[in-house]
């Protein structure tokens, strides 16, 4: 990322080490308890799980060696459900239960498994590396997350930007002085959706934070102009807005493209297939990062293991992302170190 950034783009970052700080509370010491992740990197709105009907409440049984947390991401985008379909198979083929939540970011999901909240959780592949490294954001700047490790990716996160076609943007440029929704605060999606605006140069705009399924409500009744998403397409919330609004993917493409990805180079080229959603029917290119599956060292080698075994046995289960999960590419862009449990099945 450049370092010349402005005023405007300096406070972006600050209300993210802000938002980020309840997720990192406890963090300063932790080595490698046992822990819980909290995903966001979709977004979440965390009306989903309140009555504990996802097993939040320890509903789905199991005694305390055997239960384990696992967070999501919000019922809009991917990490939920998919999520869920780990749960089904992981409780089909082992001992274990998963506690399943819904969450509001990458950045928390980080917070969660270093302070022994979370056992295993969905972040995004750059949030990962920031986290790992102490660097990229403020809220892990010169504060590493040394028990961090890695277990799996999945598939690309896709950098989705959404408009009303009554809005006229046609361009990322076309966003100046626009009301962006980037996602909650302190999400994997706010970061990407600054950092894209930021290399592409756009400043001089209004920033509203709401997971994806209120993002989609703002933009259906006028509330914001555009929304950053990340997340696997299809993704549900923008799916249930183009079936009862017209609607435009901003392509994040050409020049635009390039100076996002000189910037940072976790981004790869992605195309969004025509026919994704209800009346956009040309492919619209743009960036993507990467889903990955993490945990922390305090994690027993033979609980990722068996974890990750039930899930990579047994991915003729799942039908989200089928295309993708695999077991040859499960260490593609894995971007912290690997736990030795996963690293014990994939080297076998």
């Amino acid at each position: 990322m450049p370092d010349d950034y402005n005023t405007d783009s300096i406070d972006r970052r600050k209300i993210l080490k802000g938002a980020a700080a309840a997720g990192l509370v406890g963090i300063a010491g932790c080595s490698g308890d046992g822990g819980d992740g909290s995903d966001g990197s979709d977004g979440s709105d965390g009306s989903d799980g309140s009555d504990g009907s996802d097993g939040s409440d320890g509903s789905d049984g199991g005694d305390a060696e055997t239960r384990l947390s696992w967070h999501a991401g919000g019922t809009g985008g991917t990490y939920f459900p998919l999520s869920n379909e780990f749960k089904t198979i992981v409780e089909a083929n082992t001992d274990f239960s998963l506690n399943v939540q819904s969450t509001g970011a990458s950045v928390e999901n980080v917070g969660s498994l270093a302070d022994g909240s979370a056992d295993f959780a969905l972040i995004q592949n750059d949030i990962a590396s920031f986290a790992k490294n102490g660097t990229g954001i403020d809220a892990f700047q010169d504060n590493a997350i040394e028990n961090l490790q890695g277990v799996a990716t999945l598939y690309p996160e896709t950098i989705t930007l959404v408009t009303l076609a009554e809005n006229d943007i046609s361009s990322v440029g076309d966003l100046s002085g626009a009301t962006i929704n980037t996602g909650d605060l302190g999400s994997g999606t706010q970061v990407n959706a600054v950092q894209i605006l930021e290399s592409i140069g756009v400043t001089d705009y209004n920033e509203q934070n709401a997971g994806f399924s209120q993002a989609s409500e703002q933009l259906a009744n006028g509330d914001i102009d555009a929304a950053f998403v990340v997340g696997g397409w299809p993704v549900g919330a923008i799916e249930d807005l183009a079936n009862t609004n017209d609607i435009e993917i901003v392509p994040i493409s050409g020049e635009n493209r390039e100076a996002v990805k000189e910037d940072a180079s976790w981004f790869a080229n992605d195309t969004i297939p025509g026919g994704t959603y209800s009346g956009v029917e040309e492919d619209i290119e743009t960036v993507a990062v990467q889903a990955m599956i993490a945990t922390n060292a305090g994690v027993p080698a033979d609980t990722v293991e068996t974890v990750t075994a039930a899930i990579f046995d047994n991915l003729d289960e799942l039908t989200i992302k089928t295309d993708f999960i695999t077991v040859d590419s499960a260490q593609d862009g894995m971007s912290i170190e690997l736990h030795e449990g996963a690293a014990s099945y994939f080297d076998a």
